[in-house]
């Protein structure tokens, strides 16, 4: 169990996709450009294998943890992390139910 405390240090805010690639150098790994209104940011998520075509994510909003300290991945800097639910391995990522403005903030 975690305090409400605890749950508050989490930044978790709605970032838009604008740009997806495949990480050549890894199977696995795609790069995703987030929009958060007030700054972009690079995301690094190993999803390639799951999605046939990763450019379908563009212009897709989910959630990111905003706050995690940044992480490098076959030499690509990851700037936080996007938020799915795990079913069987298998990630299913999470979207607004309608559209909210790009760095809103999930409570």
């Amino acid at each position: 169990m975690i305090t409400f405390e605890d749950f508050a240090k989490l930044e978790i805010r709605i970032g838009k996709v604008v740009s997806v690639e495949k990480i050549v150098e890894a199977n696995k790994l795609v790069k995703l450009i987030f929009d958060f209104g007030d700054e972009q940011r690079q995301i690094i998520a190993g999803i390639a294998e799951f999605f046939k075509d990763p450019s379908a994510l563009i212009g897709k909003q989910m959630p990111v943890l905003m706050n995690l300290e940044p992480k490098n991945f076959k030499s690509y800097e990851s700037q936080g992390m996007i938020l799915a639910v795990d079913i069987d391995g298998r990630p299913v990522l999470l979207h607004p139910g309608e559209e909210v403005p790009a760095g809103s903030i999930v409570r």
